[in-house]
């Protein structure tokens, strides 16, 4: 099996978007420890949680570092329409423009995600 971790949250929304990162990145880090294939995507408002992460005194910094090698990266369309752009660039990921989606400059692609056999979750 392979896993694809999508976070969608925005962290702009509280506990419960809050929530849904932990819970999307201690997937990643379960996943990791067991061996298990695993790739942690950024889209919709979740392309601005990594700027949000990066800063340590964050409740779940040291979970997201524990998995930080796992991020695929970023959708950069996304990232340009919630405006994580700069952020996005920062962290380092790559931006991820594979789904040529008309008007965006890319988004990932769900469906060559799912071609090269992972199972898609998201969060």
């Amino acid at each position: 099996m392979k896993a694809a971790i999508i976070i969608l949250s925005d962290p702009k929304a509280g506990e419960e978007a809050l929530g849904r990162m932990f819970n999307g990145l201690a997937a990643a880090y379960d996943f990791k420890q067991q061996g298990t294939e695993v790739g942690i995507y950024f889209a919709g408002t979740g392309t601005r949680w990594p700027g949000v992460l990066a800063d340590t005194a964050h409740p779940i910094h040291a979970l997201y570092k524990g998995v930080e090698d796992k991020v695929m990266g970023i959708s950069c369309g996304c990232a340009d329409v919630f405006g994580a752009r700069e952020d996005a660039e920062k962290s380092g990921f790559e931006l991820i423009t594979d789904n040529r989606v008309p008007g965006t400059s890319g988004l990932p692609s769900v469906a060559q995600i799912t071609a090269d056999g992972y199972t898609v979750f998201t969060f």
